[in-house]
């Protein structure tokens, strides 16, 4: 239909939008419904004449929906395909998804039916399901019930890693040490520009790469602290040949001039670790670690690599209890409190921001000078793009309790933001 946006107002157009995905969002509903339905009337006993996935003219012999799935009809689906309208290939991999979630994530199926998830969500929740284990598939399911609706994609292949970790171990070690293989460093001396510049590109177990990140940022603020007035980039670009030029007069001006042995020892590097007891931990089962800087599932294999590092120190903290409210009277805010806050939330508390919460700013919800306190109660996680969002424009929010937000848009839209994501709430 076509509108006159001169006397329309932003916020009726905005209803209109929402109303319109609605709408086209019950439409795909009702398709799946009629797949599911397709698919019960069309199964097959045997792997023989069964449907599976192609990539260009190859068939992969893999079925279109993940183990524990049922098998369908290679010969009536080419005929649903063709009514679908859509290419051989593309048309196989969509009704799979529908497979997959009908059969394998029966959880989130139902929520998409509900309306609690859009259909393209859940497909791409199916991808990424597909070659999972039956249980593994099953463990996602549950974890995405409540929570689906908000998380991001980043979260989703996150969940999908700690999965395969637990219920296939196998092929998450297989997976790690075919990543370690791929590990190189390369400075491509050959390629020097007319500014005598070259490119370093390199694929670093996670460990090594913090440890060199963490000293290229020390030796770039020093430099700032020194006088160098380049930019932070610039610095950290020298920094690299700073900490090289370093390392090799260490092994010409330390070592022992009889046998040669280099008796320098490095500064050290530091290890921090918080453990969260649950259920799995407490009876020895199924133990994953999560990586603070990117959240990441990972193996408890790699945690131990990490910790035999030779120089590594361990800290071991007291127990931190996230629930703790102890205001302080002033307007800064103490580490203890900052950490309490930074672990409880994660990220920024914006809807779908996935800022981590250590990059973010930390903003009193009640603002300090209206009598606000400073205590884990009151902090928010912001990024600097929406603390200024909250504090020039319009948008706001509420603690609704310590880890959940409710936000309203400039143009009266709802949103509430908590541990499961961010949900768009009915009713503005």
């Amino acid at each position: 239909m076509d509108l006159d946006t001169s006397t329309v107002s932003t916020a009726s157009l905005l209803s209109e939008i929402r109303d319109g995905v609605d709408l086209r969002d019950a439409l795909i509903v009702r398709e799946w419904q009629a797949i599911t339905s397709w698919a019960e009337a069309n199964i097959v006993d045997t792997a023989e004449g069964a449907a599976t996935l192609t990539e260009g003219y190859l068939d992969t012999g893999v079925p279109i929906a993940g183990p524990g799935a049922p098998l369908v009809s290679e010969f009536q689906l080419m005929e649903l395909i063709a009514v679908l309208g859509r290419s051989p290939d593309g048309g196989r991999s969509y009704v799979g998804q529908v497979i997959e979630c009908a059969w394998r994530l029966p959880l989130l199926y139902a929520a998409m039916v509900e309306g609690r998830v859009a259909p393209w969500r859940a497909q791409r929740i199916a991808d990424l399901t597909r070659s999972l284990p039956a249980e593994a598939a099953a463990f996602v399911d549950r974890h995405l019930n409540a929570a689906v609706g908000g998380v991001g994609w980043a979260q989703l292949e996150r969940l999908v890693t700690e999965a395969i970790l637990r219920f296939d171990p196998e092929r998450a070690e297989a997976e790690r040490q075919a990543a370690n293989d791929r590990r190189h460093c390369d400075v491509h001396m050959d390629e020097v520009d007319a500014h005598g510049g070259v490119h370093l590109d390199a694929y670093l177990d996670a460990g090594d790469g913090h440890d060199f990140n963490q000293a290229v940022a020390r030796e770039a603020h020093l430099r700032a602290q020194l006088g160098d007035e380049s930019s932070l980039d610039v610095r950290r670009a020298k920094a690299v040949g700073t900490i090289a030029r370093r390392d090799l007069a260490l092994d010409l001006l330390i070592a022992d001039e009889t046998t040669g042995e280099v008796i320098a020892q490095a500064p050290g590097r530091r290890v921090e670790l918080n453990v969260h007891i649950t259920d799995t931990a407490l009876t020895g089962e199924n133990y994953v670690g999560r990586c603070e800087e990117t959240k990441s599932p990972i193996a408890v294999a790699q945690v131990k690599e990490w910790l035999q590092v030779p120089g590594t120190t361990v800290i071991v903290r007291p127990v931190i209890n996230l629930a703790d409210c102890v205001p302080v009277d002033s307007y800064e805010i103490p580490d203890r409190h900052q950490r309490r806050v930074r672990l409880r939330d994660h990220t920024c508390r914006f809807p779908n921001c996935p800022q981590q919460a250590v990059r973010c700013d930390l903003d009193h919800a009640q603002p300090h000078a209206e009598g606000g306190k400073t205590c884990p109660c009151n902090l928010v996680p912001l990024c600097r793009r929406h603390h200024r969002a909250k504090t020039h424009s319009q948008w706001r929010y509420l603690v609704i309790q310590p880890g959940h937000y409710l936000w309203t848009s400039p143009h009266g839209h709802h949103f509430h933001v908590g541990p499961a994501g961010t949900t768009i709430l009915d009713g503005y």
